[in-house]
């Protein structure tokens, strides 16, 4: 369990770095909802998603301590941000991806200068590579969220919404792994604990669900949801914990229900958003909180799309 204290601590770090996103609102949203719905957006974030918040926590510590060689394991936004806040320290970062990894998510992490090995074509097979390269180079492997300094650099998110919604009565936040949901859980609970905060997983990857009313760590075999940000096998052993002790409800979309939200913004709001980020909108566009006439915040996660891919994705 991390505390209040890190969050803000994490703040100080990651300031001169991260972008304090903006809160969108959308007046068509909020009467389809029948709420007063509001989004922040994170994938307005550097690298185009919240989970430079966290790597930069991270990393930023790693190198007081004296590293100079950062991996993760990630195709996805995490590699992309580690690799970011390691050129902008000065560092070098080896992400290690999947053999099939899109040529986009490559080429965005090279970007950044970050070094590209490939190894199997699961988690399973990426994470122990990832912390032998740390291991070899003495270097420092960051998990994608099952990390204190990872979630508490997520969690300045939940800092950042109260302080621009001053009424908010509900919080609704994609759950992968847990590290961007434990975070947030951990900042309103513990400033301003009357805020409802729901999680949301896609049907195809409810992991957490399962786990909290197993009332224990549960995994599920591997996934092809669209949400492929959300296709962890089972939530984090450090961020489990803040998750059963504080959230208030988890529900869970379809696919088609994912494509819809995600339309609906492209279309009406103009604003590019990943399935992953789309979970948040369809609970509410689909009547899944139970709530009406509340100031909901719906966390969009990120904006990093295939564009190759938009037209399998979109109905």
């Amino acid at each position: 369990m991390i505390t209040i204290t890190e969050i803000h601590r994490a703040r100080g770090q990651i300031s001169d770095i991260i972008n304090e996103t903006p809160i969108i609102t959308s007046k068509q949203l909020s009467s389809l909802c029948g709420n007063n719905v509001y989004l922040k957006g994170e994938h307005l974030q550097k690298t185009g998603a919240f989970k430079i918040r966290g790597a930069t926590n991270k990393v930023k510590q790693a190198v007081k301590a004296g590293a100079t060689f950062v991996t993760a394991a990630s195709s996805g936004n995490h590699g992309q941000a580690v690799a970011y806040i390691a050129d902008i320290l000065g560092i070098d970062a080896t992400i290690v991806v999947p053999e099939d990894a899109t040529k986009s998510k490559i080429a965005a992490i090279q970007g950044y200068n970050g070094k590209i090995e490939k190894c199997g074509f699961t988690s399973a097979e990426r994470l122990p590579r990832a912390q032998e390269l740390a291991r070899l180079e003495n270097g420092v492997f960051v998990p994608p969220y099952d990390d204190p300094l990872i979630i508490a650099g997520q969690g300045t998110i939940g800092l950042e919404i109260l302080e621009q919604l001053d009424d908010v009565d509900v919080v609704v936040v994609p759950i992968g792994g847990g590290g961007l949901i434990s975070g947030i859980l951990t900042a309103i609970k513990e400033t301003k604990p009357q805020v409802t905060v729901i999680g949301v997983e896609p049907e195809m990857a409810n992991d957490t669900y399962l786990s909290l009313e197993k009332g224990e760590i549960t995994a599920i075999p591997e996934t092809r949801t669209i949400a492929d940000g959300l296709r962890t096998s089972q939530p984090g052993d450090r961020t489990f914990p803040i998750v059963q002790n504080y959230l208030d409800a988890l529900v869970l979309v379809s696919e088609h229900e994912i494509r819809q939200a995600m339309f609906f913004v492209l279309e009406r709001m103009k604003q590019l958003i990943e399935p992953s980020s789309a979970v948040s909108v369809a609970a509410a566009m689909f009547n899944k909180l139970h709530t009406q006439g509340k100031n909901v915040v719906c966390v969009l996660s990120g904006g990093n799309v295939d564009v190759g891919k938009l037209s399998r994705i979109l109905p």
